[in-house]
């Protein structure tokens, strides 16, 4: 690390919180699954999780070793990385010979497709250098790309899906849209479009700006995304006053619905210019996780396939938040009817 770079300091769970859901944690089927339902997480390397030795045994260490433990535990994650960086063909397809058959990966778009400013530090250096010949260096919002370099950053992110969308392994491309992508005629058609151009590729939609949820119109979103086979992604977050939206149950693609998971750190969602660990840093207790077992079980009724992915990445609080919840649904799934 860095000298001048400040230490990561997180505040400590709650013991009683952690130890409960430590122990309903460790009850988990391996990899974590109950009947349609898959349980992951939003990645497999966060820092904090490394650094808290409470998932990774000690030697396991390298890429394809922390990989090929995580699918013990899990046939399922969701892959944050492509959000900031364009990764070659080849590490998805190394990802494909690390786990098994049975395994999916549901990747996040790159904020070429989702509207958000792209940091061209992170792009390849002759993308760079073509945005820095333009004098368009740092941080750029989206308009601010030009439309030659837009279509190449996609182009090269598709090139990317394509060993996983091969081999069957690709989940979904989920495309998560910004708390300014709000409810109009334009960013319909904008979704219309996405679809158009994505025609052979699993789509799901997270949308963070609540107008897209007033009750009196999200039952026409539902049928616009349902129109162009797009699986509505049901969210459980804080309700603040930008990002926030309700935990509205809706399948809108027969194949697959999809929750995630970020928490209830409402302090962290509202502080301006909060990092990623501040947002998220968040353990589900048991009796919250026991609250979405109803409504994953009616979403896993409805489609065929539910994603239950938990991006509250700090510490191991992500595994224990989707482990838990599969033990929890289980039990569920295997407890006797109601007396009539």
């Amino acid at each position: 690390m860095n000298p001048q770079t400040p230490r990561l300091v997180l505040p400590e769970p709650d013991p009683a919180v952690f130890a409960a859901a430590t122990e309903l944690a460790s009850h988990a089927r391996l990899p974590a699954a109950v009947s349609n339902v898959r349980f992951g997480t939003a990645g497999w390397t966060d820092k904090t999780l490394i650094a808290s030795g409470l998932f990774y045994p000690k030697g396991v260490s390298s890429a394809e070793a922390r990989l090929r433990h995580y699918a013990t535990h899990f046939d399922l994650v969701e892959v944050d990385a492509t959000y900031y960086s364009l990764l070659p063909p080849e590490v998805a397809a190394r990802w494909i010979e690390f786990t098994p058959a049975s395994f999916r990966f549901d990747v996040k778009a790159h904020p070429i497709l989702t509207g958000h400013s792209v940091d061209s530090e992170r792009l390849p250096k002759d993308l760079r250098d073509a945005l820095a010949a333009r004098g368009l260096t740092g941080r750029l919002p989206h308009k601010r790309v030009p439309d030659e370099i837009a279509r190449e950053i996609a182009a090269r992110f598709r090139a990317f899906l394509a060993p996983l969308g091969a081999a069957g392994r690709l989940g979904a491309l989920m495309l998560q849209f910004p708390p300014w992508f709000t409810a109009t005629r334009g960013n319909a058609r904008y979704l219309e479009a996405l679809r158009e151009n994505w025609p052979d590729v699993p789509l799901s939609v997270e949308l963070r700006n609540k107008s897209w949820l007033l009750p009196e119109r999200r039952q026409r979103v539902f049928d616009l995304l349902r129109a162009h086979a797009m699986a509505y992604v049901v969210v459980d977050e804080p309700d603040v006053e930008r990002g926030g939206v309700p935990p509205v149950e809706a399948v809108t693609e027969d194949s697959l619905s999809l929750v995630r998971f970020h928490g209830q750190n409402h302090s962290g969602w509202s502080k301006p210019g909060a990092s990623v660990h501040e947002r998220f840093d968040y353990l589900y207790s048991a009796d919250e996780l026991r609250v979405w077992v109803a409504p994953v079980r009616r979403l896993a009724e409805r489609a065929e396939r539910v994603h239950a992915l938990f991006n509250n990445c700090v510490r191991n609080y992500a595994v224990l938040g989707a482990k838990g919840l599969s033990v929890l649904l289980e039990a569920d799934a295997t407890a006797p009817p109601p007396p009539a």
